[in-house]
């Protein structure tokens, strides 16, 4: 099985979707994974799975945010999360 550590700015709607279903009320702090990169760098990430992939997607305000506001009706992340939400994560 493939494992992938994505960013939220490389997050498809298929991904999303599979973060929804996954965590319906939004992830909590034990959801979260917490390990080290190649490059010492601590990374925050919430994990969901598909057939042949494992995703971490990395934690940040944006992807907190799109996933309390996500419509089902809409597949466009930039229609979800306006440009003024700011990312603290790559702080």
């Amino acid at each position: 099985m493939r494992k992938a550590i994505i960013d939220y700015k490389k997050v498809t709607p298929e991904i999303l979707q599979l973060l929804q279903e996954r965590y319906p009320g939004g992830y909590r702090d034990r959801d979260i994974v917490i390990f080290d990169d190649h490059h010492n760098n601590t990374i925050e990430a919430v994990e969901v799975k598909t057939t042949d992939t494992i995703y971490l997607v990395k934690v940040s305000s944006k992807l907190h945010y799109t996933m309390a506001n996500i419509s089902t009706e809409s597949n466009d992340l930039e229609e979800i999360v306006p440009d003024n939400v700011e990312d603290f994560s790559e702080e």
